[in-house]
């Protein structure tokens, strides 16, 4: 398993910017799925970014498609989540989330991901 810990969170004005990042205790091997997710209040947790470094492959929620940009350092073992063009509906607690294997990662579902960290809270208004 790997410890996931989130940092970078906060409040932004619409338009701005904030980046996430996500530090992994171990080393984030190429073959996990890592992804980002998004909690807002009274709603199910929602995948909207998600990553797949042997493959170099990426995934996004339409929400978040061409605004926010998932990538993972691997010499410092951590994900990251630049978001730019934030939006009041961008409001939420964001959540890193791991699993090993490309099954389902561009999914996205929260069922599979085995590993959490404890969430950032993003406000935008």
């Amino acid at each position: 398993h790997v410890q996931l810990v989130e940092s970078g969170g906060g409040s932004a004005q619409a338009g701005g910017s904030l980046r996430l990042s996500c530090a992994a205790s171990g080393y984030i091997y190429s073959s996990y799925c890592m992804a980002w997710f998004r909690q807002a209040p009274g709603q199910e947790r929602e995948g909207i970014a998600a990553i797949y470094a042997a493959f170099g492959s990426t995934y996004y929620a339409t929400s978040v498609k061409g605004r926010f940009t998932i990538s993972v350092e691997a010499a410092h073992n951590t994900l990251y989540l630049q978001m730019n063009s934030l939006k009041a509906e961008d409001t939420g607690m964001y959540y890193c989330a791991a699993k090993t294997g490309i099954g389902e990662c561009g999914t996205m579902g929260a069922g599979p991901f085995n590993d959490w960290g404890q969430g950032t809270q993003v406000t935008v208004s």
